[in-house]
């Protein structure tokens, strides 16, 4: 009798696809225009660290050095605890891999004032650390209550839905 491969299910976890942190700030402070997965090149103690569920997006940002390569810098990568004196730095830059073609993209994007390049998630996929880097644009204050009253008013529309649909029941 042939072996059956066992299907999956949307509840089984695989450790080699999972998040590892979420910048939900962006989100809010920042109008995405634009998404772009990159690779990260990162040392074996900062790749345990993150399987370990430890990271910070907050502060970070991406930037073009003189050559033209792109860096992640001020994202938060606590130290290894078991590592030894090859131990990383937290807040190390680290380089972030791109085709030429995106590079070139995002680079035209970013000259427009105003625009910034902001990481939105950092996780695993297939085995690999990527990183989910935006376009953005700073938001006013007044466009933050806007998105805020938005979401609102559609929260508020599900519910009178809902309790619609319960009563017709």
């Amino acid at each position: 009798m042939a072996p059956v491969a066992k299907k999956k299910s949307k509840n089984d976890k695989d450790p080699n696809n999972h998040v590892v942190a979420l910048n939900r700030r962006a989100r809010h402070d920042y109008t995405i225009i634009d998404r772009y997965e990159a690779g990260l090149v990162l040392t074996g103690t900062e790749v345990k660290s993150l399987r370990e569920g430890q990271a910070s997006l907050v502060d970070g940002f991406a930037a073009f050095d003189r050559s033209g390569e792109l860096w992640l810098e001020q994202v938060h990568i606590p130290e290894y605890l078991n590592g030894t004196w090859t131990n990383h730095s937290a807040r190390r830059k680290r380089k972030l891999l791109l085709n030429r073609k995106e590079l070139i993209k995002i680079s035209r994007q970013i000259e427009d004032p105003g625009n910034t390049i902001v990481p939105l998630s950092l996780y695993f996929k297939e085995g690999k650390a990527k990183v989910e880097i935006g376009i953005a644009r700073g938001k006013r204050e007044f466009d933050k209550r806007q998105t805020l009253r938005e979401k609102q008013d559609a929260r508020e529309a599900q519910r009178a839905m809902r309790y619609r649909n319960l009563q017709a029941s």
